[in-house]
């Protein structure tokens, strides 16, 4: 399912100051990638290849600095960090990436949203224990984006009738924006539908 504002998020990181890593004989020098979105990327080819021993080795050569840059003051750097955890597969920093919920950007804020729905397509557990922020943030973040991604988020948790409930609600609410209605009302058809299979 693909996830809307993922180019309008990543557009913020366009300009970030470049970050390198390479050291002569790293592993991060044989892939010839020096920037964190860089390796974010290289990360997100090697899971899909399945190769999780070069996954291991890049994890190695850039986990202090996806640590670091989460916390920096740049906004640009934190939503940068979010997305990489994602694109990693690093599912040892949900903690780091739940965080991310809660930055006051919302470039860092859909980037995070952008990783726990990736690493939530393989494990559900990621957002079903977060349910109760997911519904606050589609229903009430202050950005429209990350509403919608928020939802999408929602879309991947186990049926739950609180969370129909809430969206039933938005999808008729005209408060919202028409595509966040209508992400909601989709959203809140589909998790009915498999809790209806279900039983």
């Amino acid at each position: 399912m693909p996830v809307a504002g993922h180019g309008r998020f990543y557009a913020h990181a366009g300009g970030l100051p470049a970050r390198t890593r390479a050291r002569p004989g790293d592993a991060l020098a044989l892939l010839a990638v020096t920037t964190l979105a860089e390796a974010a990327a290289q990360a997100d080819a090697l899971a899909q290849q399945g190769d999780e021993r070069a996954l291991a080795d890049l994890r190695r050569v850039w986990d202090q600095q996806v640590e670091d840059d989460a916390r920096d003051e740049d906004f640009r750097h934190r939503a940068t960090a979010f997305r990489a955890i994602g694109q990693f597969r690093w599912r040892q920093k949900i903690e780091l990436l739940n965080r991310g919920l809660d930055d006051q950007s919302p470039a860092a804020r859909g980037s995070a949203l952008i990783s726990l729905e990736l690493l939530s397509r393989e494990h559900p557990r990621v957002v079903n224990d977060i349910r109760p922020m997911l519904h606050r943030m589609a229903s009430g973040d202050p950005n429209d984006a990350v509403k919608r991604l928020a939802i999408v988020c929602l879309s991947r948790t186990s049926p739950n009738r609180d969370t129909i409930t809430l969206l039933a609600g938005m999808s008729d609410d005209d408060r919202y924006e028409r595509e966040i209605r209508e992400a909601a009302k989709k959203t809140s058809a589909a998790l009915k539908k498999r809790s209806d299979t279900a039983k």
